[in-house]
Order: C-alpha cells, then structure tokens, then sequence
C-alpha cells in the first residue's frame, strides 16, 4: 500500500498524514478484529471465516479505487482493508496450518506459512507498481479487487478445518472465559505482546513511508520496488529459517535476536551515507529479518497456551501488533509533515527494537502449569 501514498495524496491535494491515517486506520482495524476473527474461526471453522474476510478485502479495495474524500478512503481503505485482512492473514490460516500437523513439524509448517505471504510481496509489488505508472492508481486498485476474490478459491483446501480441536491436544479441556483469563493474567504473555507491538510499529512504518522516503532522497522509484520485492524475498529465506530454528531452539531467544539485529540494522542505515548499496543491503538485512517473529511469537502461544483456542489468543497478540502498525504509519506521516523528516521515526525503531530484545531475555515461554501438569499426568 506504501506505493499508493504519494500518488493518492497529490490527487486529492492532501498532506501525507491523510492517506498514512486510512493505511494506519487498516492496521488499527485489522489487529481490531483479528481476535474476532480468530474467535469466529475456532468455532466456526477456517473456510467460512476466508471467504467472509476475501469478500470483505474485495470490496475494500474497490471502495478505495472510487472514492472521491478523505472520508471515503478511511472506510475503504482503512476499515474495510483492516477487517478483510483481518479475516485472511496469518492470525487465521497460521493456527489452522499448525492443527494439521503434529508438534513436531508445527515450528517448520508456521514458518512455511508465513513465507507464502513474502513470496506474494515479492511478486505483486513490482507488478503494482508497474500497473500504477502505466494506468494510474485507480485502476491498478481495482485489478488487485479482482485478485483478490482468488481468495475464496484458494480457500477450499481449508473446507475441513472446522476451528479449534476439543480435546486434542494435552491439557485443552479449558473452556474460552477460563482460557483469555488464564491468557491475559500471565506476565509473560504481556511480554511476548510488547515485543509485537514494536514489530508492528517497524513493519508497517518501513512498509508504507520507505517509498517516499527514498523518493525524497533523490531516489527513482523503481529502487522503491526493488527495495520492498528484496524484503519479500529474503524474508521467505528468513522465515523458512527461523521457523525451523524455532522447532530446535528457545524461542524467545530467537526473537530477542531479531529485535536486536532490527536494531542494529536500523541504526546502520541511519548512520551510513545513503546509496543504493546501503538501500538494497538494508533491504536484503530487513527482509531476513522482516517476518521472522511470526513463527516463534505464534510457536510461542501454542506452546505455552495449548492449540484449542490458539487463533483466538494469537489474535490478540496480533492486535497489539497492529497498534503498534498504526503508531508507526500515522506518526511517520504526522511527524513528515511537522518536521519535513522521518529521522525521528527511524531512530525511535531502534531505540524500542533494543529496548524489545532485553525484556525478551524474562519471558518463560514454557507451557502453563495445566498443560505441564496434564502432560505428567498422560
């Protein structure tokens, strides 16, 4: 969406922050409704919970290719995105992936899930941009409305998972109330929580305002392209990697890592002369790094919580992530406009990215003391 901003704000007259707050609006509403559609895909299956999300994306894409105020494009754009995202990303289709296998195999199949979501980035970003230089934002908005729909469709094989097993897993036996509470009243699920606000907050700014960035650095805006189809394409290496350490090591250590790494990278590409050398190698590092949380973070709520209400719980992890997406777009555009800069956003990523990796070093991401009990017990 990053390479919609500038030209939907020279059309419509607007600042940045106009069109950076329908696309932090769509973070907001996305991580919002995750945990609904998380909750709705426990219980009413995988598939219906697709279709709706698809349908919803779809329409959301067209809405946005036809408005015509700054109002219509918080709805579409914003809202409408936000929801159908919500209802096809990886809060979904991750908990369902890990119900088809045994544990064993969970770390490396979550990994593989989130990898297919790089490998879309990396295809569809050059051919958006592509689309967008030869017929204008409008139209290329409306052909990614219609791929959309290729969704439902891709969404069959997921026909026979009926949401979250009953007693499949040691220790599931806890009723939803008794599960969020359970949840949310254990430390070390906040913990897991901060470290994904942060990465929401680096994604979705790096996302949405690099284009921009670079373009105001002189840069033409096919390094752009470049630059984000290099973040999908490592970041399936990344992914595939990392979700196989993550069935072999502690995870939490692999996440302090990322972070910490994220932070050096960061600071690197702030400190050092700016040229396509260090935009591609940032992108390269970056990418690597980009999706990398996503196994061990969803590895993480599996392990320490049970599968049973898995999408439900993860769902609220991912909501926080999205907070965190909405203060990285919203504030990148608002503090652009005030101060003609993103340096203030750049540094800040590093800086809570560090502060990120050290409270990874508390989390006990063991399972909770009814699942060990179970397993000692069985």
């Amino acid at each position: 969406m990053g390479f919609f901003l500038t030209p939907i704000s020279e059309e419509f007259g607007y600042g940045r922050e106009v069109f950076a707050f329908s696309l932090a609006l769509q973070n907001l509403c996305w991580g919002l409704f995750q945990p609904v559609a998380g909750a709705f895909s426990d219980k009413f299956g995988t598939f219906k919970t697709l279709v709706l999300g698809s349908l919803v994306y779809a329409a959301g894409l067209y809405f946005t290719s036809v408005a015509e105020s700054a109002f219509d494009l918080h709805i579409a754009a914003g809202m409408l995105i936000g929801m159908g995202v919500a209802g096809t990303g990886l809060g979904v289709v991750l908990p369902a992936m890990a119900r088809m296998v045994s544990a064993d195999k969970r770390a490396m199949v979550l990994g593989l899930g989130t990898a297919a979501g790089s490998a879309g980035q990396f295809l569809v970003i050059p051919a958006a941009q592509e689309l967008i230089s030869s017929f204008g934002w409008q139209f290329t908005m409306l052909l990614l409305a219609i791929g959309a729909l290729a969704m439902v469709a891709l969404a069959i094989p997921f026909s026979k998972d009926k949401g979250g097993p009953k007693s499949t897993t040691t220790g599931d036996d806890l009723g939803f109330r008794d599960a969020i509470v359970e949840a949310t009243t254990n430390v070390h699920y906040w913990l897991l929580i901060a470290g994904f606000f942060v990465c929401g907050f680096q994604l979705a700014f790096i996302s949405v305002h690099m284009p921009s960035y670079l373009a105001d650095k002189g840069f033409d805006s096919q390094v752009a392209v470049i630059c984000l189809a290099l973040i999908g394409l490592f970041n399936i290496f990344g992914c595939l990697l990392f979700g196989s350490w993550s069935g072999k090591y502690s995870k939490k250590n692999l996440l302090g890592l990322i972070y910490l790494f994220r932070a050096i990278a960061i600071a690197a590409f702030m400190i050092y002369p700016l040229s396509l050398t260090s935009v591609y190698l940032f992108a390269i590092v970056t990418g690597f790094l980009w999706l990398a949380t996503v196994p061990a973070t969803s590895g993480i709520v599996a392990q320490m919580f049970g599968l049973k209400y898995m999408g439900t719980l993860f769902g609220i992890v991912f909501l926080n992530h999205q907070l965190g997406s909405f203060v990285g777009v919203w504030l990148g555009g608002y503090l652009y406009d005030e101060t003609g800069s993103y340096d203030i956003v750049w540094w800040s990523a590093a800086v809570i990215a560090l502060v990120t990796a050290i409270l990874h070093i508390f989390i006990d991401e063991r399972p909770v003391s009814r699942i060990r009990t179970a397993a000692a017990a069985a």
